[in-house]
């Protein structure tokens, strides 16, 4: 039987995560593994299904808080530049699941191809932005995407065509281990116009949110027909501090982390918003976030 010793170049052991992630917070991997290439990638999948070491995907960083006592199992993710390809072929866009999102708009952009600039100044991966169905005001990634090629927990590499697809609001049912790549549709247009629509969603998102600091993005998905960071305002919680945790003073919908900020102050924080928003107007927020 196999065992992630044979893994050893790629394996490392104890590895902080919190320099992978967008807060800079959180402990430790019991196993940190970046595989080069996806026959590695299946063939530790398939090692960890048959030890049954749990496995969790970190893409870019930016939805998650990771617990400051750090998780047991494998954190797999897919950082070399195989798993980032980007292929264009007439209006069909091909990319791998840990290619930035803004590096695969920058390109299609770039190729004069139009959809996918209205998800301009969301973070993360293409495999994160669909598996949660990232997007705004001016759109979803789910209005463009044609399939999805995917890993299984054992290790099975399927694709997934647009009529088994599901997309909601924040979450679709792509519930397998990861995304490998995905095909899009876009349309033609003027390169200019593209780029003119994209500066003026980064300009109005600039205006709003705190881009520029340590955030993990929005923290609480929108409840039907209402806004969560509107609601937050209303309860009085701009400005509200626990430890090195803040609710932003521009966007109630963001925490930003200070000097000295913990996992725990972050989640202490999240826990409070929720209880103050279900106490005065019998809203429950749900997380945006995603918390190992």
């Amino acid at each position: 039987m196999s065992s992630l010793e044979e893994f050893a170049e790629i394996v490392k052991r104890d590895e902080p995560l919190a320099p992978y992630t967008w807060l800079k917070l959180g402990g430790p991997a019991q196993y940190f593994i970046e595989p080069r290439n996806v026959d590695e990638l299946i063939h530790v999948v398939q090692v960890c299904c048959e030890h049954q070491i749990p496995v969790r995907i970190l893409g870019g960083g930016s939805n998650l808080v990771v617990r400051d006592e750090g998780v047991s199992g494998a954190v797999l993710r897919l950082s070399h530049p195989s798993f980032a390809e980007v292929r264009i072929e007439g209006h069909r866009v091909t990319a791998g699941g840990g290619a930035l999102l803004s590096h695969v708009i920058s390109e299609t952009v770039r190729e004069g191809l139009s959809g996918l600039e209205n998800l301009a100044g969301i973070p993360g991966t293409i495999g994160g932005a669909l598996h949660g169905n990232a997007g705004g005001r001016f759109g979803e990634i789910s209005q463009y995407v044609r399939s999805v090629t995917v890993l299984t927990v054992s290790g099975e590499k399927l694709v997934r065509s647009e009529d088994e697809l599901s997309f909601e609001y924040r979450q679709s049912n792509l519930d397998e281990l990861l995304i490998l790549e995905a095909e899009f549709e876009l349309q033609s247009d003027v390169p200019e116009e593209i780029l003119q629509r994209l500066r003026k969603i980064w300009i109005t998102k600039k205006s709003s949110q705190p881009l520029s600091s340590q955030t993990a993005g929005c923290i609480f998905k929108n409840p039907r027909g209402q806004r969560a960071g509107q609601l937050i305002e209303q309860a009085g919680l701009k400005g509200t501090r626990i430890g090195g945790a803040e609710i932003n003073d521009r966007h109630a919908n963001f925490i930003v982390t200070h000097e000295g900020a913990s996992s725990s102050d972050v989640v202490r924080l999240m826990d409070l918003v929720r209880s103050k928003v279900a106490d005065q107007f019998g809203v429950h927020l749900e997380p945006e976030v995603k918390i190992w």
